[in-house]
């Protein structure tokens, strides 16, 4: 077995071939335009499906410039933690929040765009709240184009609402979409694990746990802090893993949650080889879901901890 270790960064995520990187926000607000390119924007319909709600945003970029050059979107999300990858698919860095939404500096696909050249691509959205016999929307969604790395002059902007298609296919008479704003996550455990001798002389115990997520607050990722590990025991992973874990911590294996999801797993404990056998004592996991480095509020924070004892069986 390999154990994954390290610490998970806020606002990172590599998945389906885009790359979303940490990145200071460049200056790309500014209220003055350019002449250098124009931006347009389609509708983003979201559609239900088997896990929340999914669309896209198509985007066209025109150079009005001389020269061919190659250009980058700034844009901010409609829905917090809803931003998806771009196709075609193109680097992304993510950049300070703004009202708790991301926000995210994306090269235009498809390098330099010639002179009065048009570049068409979309971008993805996913939202994971449960699907409404209503329709929904919601607004604050935008988007600038700027020359180059987004550094430069604000070219052209435009704005964009999220619109969500009912159970039964209609977009008519919207009601507004409002997200929760705290967590509601919990964990149980199977509240005793003993650690066996292995081959190279250390202890190695499963210690199965279930995290449950109710509601549709944005989160990057949920991550479980070990408090009274006894000395020259560590958290040596997860199984499955998929994500960092660090001797006293771990993300908690998969991708984000839907409402109403359970997942359960095992984390894997270690303990020295010269670790006397016998009951260790109590260890307790603490729960919390991460947003922009940040742990978000829980409504209900006694079912975010949970303990379990340690015991190091005999040798023989």
């Amino acid at each position: 077995m390999n154990t994954r270790t390290g610490r998970r960064l806020a606002g990172v995520v590599l998945g389906g071939g885009a790359a979303w990187l940490a990145l200071a926000a460049p200056a790309t607000a500014a209220p003055t335009t350019d002449s250098s390119a124009d931006i347009s924007v389609g509708r983003l319909v979201l559609e239900p499906t088997n896990r929340g709600y999914h669309g896209s945003l198509p985007v066209t970029v025109t150079n009005n410039g001389p020269d061919a050059t190659y250009f980058s979107v700034f844009l901010v999300e409609p829905v917090a933690g809803s931003l998806g990858r771009l196709d075609p698919e193109e680097a992304c860095g993510f950049g300070a929040p703004k009202d708790n939404r991301r926000t995210a500096t994306c090269s235009v696909p498809g390098g330099d765009i010639e002179p009065g050249e048009s570049r068409s691509f979309s971008i993805g959205f996913d939202v994971l709240t449960p699907t409404r016999d209503v329709a929904m929307i919601a607004k604050g969604g935008r988007i600038s184009v700027n020359v180059g790395d987004g550094r430069s002059e604000v070219a052209d902007r435009a704005s964009f609402a999220a619109r969500f298609r009912s159970t039964s296919g209609s977009l008519r008479n919207p009601v507004p979409y409002v997200q929760d704003t705290q967590a509601r996550a919990s964990i149980t455990t199977a509240g005793a694990v003993t650690l066996t001798r292995q081959e190279d002389g250390s202890y190695q115990g499963r210690l199965p746990v279930t995290v449950g997520w109710a509601g549709d607050t944005a989160h990057e990722y949920l991550s479980v802090e070990a408090t009274g590990l006894p000395a020259g025991v560590v958290i040596w992973g997860t199984d499955p893993q998929d994500a960092p874990s660090f001797f006293t911590n771990f993300v908690v294996p998969g991708d984000r949650f839907m409402t109403g999801e359970r997942r359960s797993f095992d984390v894997l404990l270690r303990a020295e080889p010269e670790t006397t056998p016998g009951d260790l004592g109590t260890v307790s996991f603490q729960l919390g879901a991460q947003w922009y480095g940040n742990t978000v509020t829980d409504a209900d924070p006694a079912d975010n901890t949970a303990s379990f004892t340690v015991r190091v069986a005999d040798a023989a």
